[in-house]
């Protein structure tokens, strides 16, 4: 989907929202909560996704029921205060994108139904109970699980023979889920002679600091572990590669699609599709901790050749033919 695509989906989306205050009498009420920017294409086509598939089901927006948006921004504490916010309109049905986002809901309500996507380790994270029957009022579409780490240093090694050290980079606050992945690149690194060093950053600003520190010595490059706040700032995390011409791998699509060199992921906009299935059975009396939560279907590698050329790496032809698409 193109980005004019995107924002007039996006902008009947939001409309529709608009629309839903004139909503009639009992009309359900469908809260949203996004870890991203409203301003974000990537958030725009996921909610938009989430949106076209609860219209196949039969619900319209302003019809027959409401919907009231709210976007974190790679912000912990605006996370916290929209849930607030959400639970106290008391709706039918909230839909939680992210970890924190999760984790914030969580907190504010134990009754009302939630659907999170791309929720990393709902287990390891105590969402849910187990997999199969979450149990209370959560369920929902999972994201990959911290294994990939070991998939991401792989990849990396691949595209940089000589890779010896790989920062890993993460927001705790953002991405509380951070230490697992870290501990499975750790487990990884000695079957490819790489020193894993872990790199949180809290701000803005230690994003080009931790970068430019690593980059004074040879042969290293970058995992940048999924979260809100690196996917809000993700822009100036390619600038920083890119300067220090460091080999980097993201977990999704959009990373590798706006500039980053490659990732490897699963599919948000699929999981977002999907989760529309299970807003529905909710609103039609399903209870969330009997509905299993979902792993992810479709997995992406996604290789940049403009940025691996700017950064003058050959990449591998066995690793381009094993792409899933390679960007000119």
């Amino acid at each position: 989907m193109r980005r004019r695509e995107f924002i007039v989906g996006f902008g009947a989306t939001m409309a529709g929202s608009l629309a839903a205050r004139a909503q009639q009498p009992g009309m359900p009420v469908i809260g949203v909560l996004m870890g991203y920017a409203e301003s974000d294409l990537e958030a725009q086509a996921w909610v938009t996704a989430f949106v076209q598939g609860f219209k196949e089901l039969g619900w319209i927006v302003g019809r027959n029921v409401s919907m009231h948006y709210r976007f974190g921004a790679g912000d912990a504490d605006r996370m916290r205060a929209y849930a607030e916010e959400l639970v106290g309109l008391a709706p039918a049905v909230i839909l939680a994108h992210t970890s924190p986002v999760m984790a914030a809901l969580q907190q504010a309500t134990r009754t009302i139904p939630i659907v999170f996507v791309d929720v990393f380790a709902p287990v390891g994270q105590r969402f849910v109970s187990n997999l199969a029957r979450p149990g209370g009022n959560i369920t929902g579409f999972s994201s990959v699980e911290p294994e990939i780490g070991g998939k991401w240093l792989g990849l990396l090694k691949e595209v940089a023979p000589l890779l010896a050290r790989v920062a890993v980079i993460f927001n705790p606050e953002t991405g509380p889920f951070s230490p697992l992945f870290l501990r499975a690149v750790e487990t990884a690194a000695p079957s490819f002679a790489v020193k894993p060093i872990a790199t949180p950053v809290h701000g803005v600003a230690d994003i080009e600091s931790a970068i430019s520190a690593f980059a004074h010595d040879l042969n290293g490059g970058l995992i940048v572990l999924p979260s809100a706040f690196v996917a809000v700032h993700r822009q100036l995390i390619f600038e920083q590669a890119a300067q220090h011409r460091l080999p980097a791998v993201y977990g999704f699509r959009y990373f590798a699609a706006d500039g980053g060199l490659m990732s490897y992921g699963v599919d948000v906009r699929d999981l977002f599709r999907r989760s529309a299935a299970y807003v529905d059975h909710i609103l039609k009396g399903a209870k969330p901790g009997e509905l299993p939560v979902q792993a992810p279907t479709k997995y992406e590698l996604v290789i940049n050749m403009k940025t691996a050329k700017a950064l003058g790496i050959d990449l591998p032809v066995q690793l381009q033919q094993r792409a899933d698409e390679v960007i000119e």
